[in-house]
């Protein structure tokens, strides 16, 4: 798959955008397991205009993560078209527009998802940012704002006509947030167009090698792109690869698996401090399948969320490990 000039290889595998998740280490981490690209946290236009530090800071990518994405949402032209240029000179490969997330504060302000309810702002949104730089310039969308609006097939020949050089779609409407099945039919419609020119991303539900395989085989999208499930999990994109490549599926052990949750631990606290590092963590060790199985967990758990200390964590997640291998 390419994008602009930028060939991804066959089968990519993409790490979606993530508020609060998709930081530069967490890339990093993922791209070292196979992620073929990856993408920022969502960037606000209007906080990047006004100079916000921490707006700022989601700019920072290294060379070692590329091919990387910035991902930059709002809803006025002008404060997107600003906004673009100012993360062109950040140097990303891509710059990626957010028309697709559903959370209140977001899509409830017209941005984000919001975005579906007004496709003439969104379109015109699209041709300034392409107009604005010189990199390529992708979309990542849902089906439409709910189940009598899923207007995806033709909204994606209108995003290709601004401009734009691929397209995500998670199969969801707006209205559905995360919940229920992705319906990725209508994401197949999409590639199936004749008109449409530009690679298609699946995204939505893909949590195991087996789904990935069959999203590609079934749906004939360019790429897929892996959210939620690689929270707690960055392994699980080697593992995609290696079922797409060889038709097997191999992991880590059990202890390798708590050292990469024990590397993210050291450096969420080096990057933030240790309570803010610890509190950022906490969503991966929720959401980790290293721990499901293991018997009286729920208090554990508890302790595990609790922990306000590198050394207390620590001394937890011994517990957890010594649980898991005698559990094996």
């Amino acid at each position: 798959m390419k994008i602009g000039n930028m060939d991804l290889g066959k089968y990519p595998i993409l790490l979606a955008p993530m508020e609060d998740v998709t930081d530069v280490s967490f890339r990093l981490m993922c791209k070292e397991f196979g992620a073929d690209m990856v993408y920022t946290e969502f960037v606000s236009s209007d906080a990047l205009i006004r100079n916000v530090s921490k707006t700022h800071a989601k700019l920072s990518i290294r060379d070692e993560e590329r091919p990387v994405a910035i991902q930059i949402y709002g809803r006025e032209t002008d404060a997107m078209a600003e906004a673009a240029r100012i993360c062109e000179d950040a140097r990303p490969d891509i710059l990626d527009i957010n028309f697709g997330c559903p959370v209140k504060k977001v899509a409830g302000k017209g941005a984000g998802a919001g975005m579906l309810r007004d496709i003439p702002k969104m379109l015109e949104i699209t041709r300034a940012v392409v107009d604005s730089v010189k990199i390529p310039v992708t979309v990542k969308t849902r089906l439409g704002w709910d189940h009598d609006s899923r207007i995806i097939v033709e909204l994606a020949e209108k995003l290709q006509d601004c401009g734009v050089a691929a397209l995500a779609i998670h199969g969801r409407t707006r209205s559905q947030m995360y919940t229920g099945e992705a319906d990725w039919t209508l994401i197949g419609k999409v590639k199936e167009n004749p008109r449409m020119r530009i690679p298609i991303i699946g995204n939505g539900d893909v949590t195991s090698p087996e789904i990935a395989c069959e999203k590609f085989d079934k749906y004939g999208v360019d790429a897929i792109m892996v959210g939620r499930a690689s929270i707690g999990s960055p392994w699980i994109f080697r593992e995609m690869k290696q079922y797409i490549e060889t038709g097997s599926r191999e992991t880590l052990s059990a202890s390798e698996k708590m050292s990469v949750l024990r590397r993210q631990l050291r450096e969420s606290i080096d990057r933030l401090d240790e309570r803010r590092g610890i509190l950022h963590i906490r969503r991966h060790l929720a959401a980790t399948p290293l721990f499901k199985g293991i018997p009286n967990f729920r208090d554990i758990r508890i302790a595990m969320l609790r922990a306000e200390t590198i050394g207390e964590l620590s001394d937890i997640l011994d517990k957890i490990e010594y649980e898991i291998l005698i559990n094996k």
